[in-house]
């Protein structure tokens, strides 16, 4: 079995305990960055997801910043397809290994909001990013394992004798995430993640999922080499009651207009499309503490763990015993939850899982 692994969020585009209410925002800033790290750094987080939305900061310069600022914790930063010629990016991501020891790994990431990606001037529908992933990830690779010139010739890119340095500090490279619904996601994932991170769902869906891409990562000799996760976030109080009342507060002013866009700017993801369905098929609880509420103001990561810590911890355990490793959480106020989460519900885990997560 495979060692678990938590990482945590970093809200580069402001915090809210209450969606749709103005009084409980709170803006993006280096102070609170700071905060969330130092917080998801204590409470055990190994890495943390930095995310690339058009309201969020520079990830990777975020990155960079907060890997100096911290000690431990490793910045999840996207690629994405079409932004970064992939020969810089290699030598981006080399670098930023090597600079910190050790400590970055790569988001893969094709774009969920399509109006959001033509805005930013890419150009490929969602079809053709995820083929342009597929060669961009293989020249990563390929200009950090091969010794000497790299020559690639493909639908996007051709290469002549490219070469970079320094190599990663990591061997044989950082490990790589991709979290996505369709077809074409789960086959990016079977050629090249060491981790597919799933969105919420019910346990018996994810153990199905994970049969099957790790079926399809037999045809490329990598079905041992695959690891399975959840990206999902939690809202945990001591107090069963004051969990579903924090859990309650953060969609109850949302807008009609939020609720609106959650349906129409995002319905060329699979993934969303999936918790939107959840949502109707099962109204708010998939399981007893299992919660689709914010799914009506957030895309993504829209499903919750709410409860007490036994509650939440006993949740994760069902996701955890079909086979997930990796867990990529986040809740509001992100550096108050990661704090609770690293008190309540770590050590019970760590007791559930001896020997998986060090206490």
């Amino acid at each position: 079995m495979r060692p678990l692994e938590f990482g945590w969020y970093l809200p580069t585009h402001g915090d809210t305990t209450a969606y749709g209410l103005m009084d409980a925002q709170i803006p993006g800033s280096p102070e609170l960055c700071d905060r969330v790290v130092q917080a998801a750094e204590k409470a055990g987080f190994e890495y943390l997801l930095i995310p690339v939305g058009s309201v969020c900061w520079e990830a990777w310069i975020t990155g960079a910043f907060m890997a100096a600022r911290s000690s431990s914790i490793k910045p999840l930063i996207a690629a994405r397809p079409g932004y970064i010629n992939p020969v810089l990016l290699a030598k981006m991501i080399s670098t930023f290994d090597q600079m910190s020891g050790g400590r970055i790994c790569i988001n893969l990431i094709a774009g969920q909001n399509e109006s959001e990606v033509e805005g930013e001037g890419v150009r490929y529908p969602k079809e053709a990013r995820y083929e342009l992933m597929e060669e961009e990830v293989s020249i990563l690779k390929a200009l950090w394992t091969t010794r000497g010139p790299v020559n690639f010739e493909g639908k996007f890119h051709k290469l002549s004798g490219a070469h970079i340095r320094p190599r990663p500090h990591q061997q044989p490279f950082p490990k790589f995430y991709l979290g996505g619904g369709s077809r074409q996601a789960w086959e990016l994932s079977a050629r090249h993640s060491d981790v597919h991170l799933f969105w919420g769902d019910l346990p018996e869906k994810i153990a199905s999922n994970i049969a099957e891409i790790r079926e399809m990562a037999r045809a490329h000799g990598r079905e041992d080499d695959i690891g399975f996760g959840m990206r999902l976030q939690v809202i945990c109080r001591e107090n069963e009651a004051d969990a579903w009342e924090a859990a309650d507060q953060l969609v109850r002013h949302a807008t009609e207009r939020q609720k609106q866009e959650m349906k129409t700017l995002y319905n060329k993801s699979e993934a969303n499309l999936r918790v939107q369905q959840l949502a109707r098929e099962h109204g708010d609880l998939l399981l007893p503490h299992l919660w689709t509420g914010i799914t009506k103001v957030r895309p993504g990561a829209g499903i919750a763990v709410v409860g007490n810590p036994v509650q939440c911890a006993e949740t994760l355990q069902q996701f955890i015993d079909v086979g997930c490793h990796s867990f990529c959480l986040s809740g509001y106020l992100h550096d108050e939850e990661a704090e609770r989460f690293g008190r309540l519900i770590r050590p019970i885990v760590a007791e559930n899982n001896r020997g998986r997560w060090a206490a």
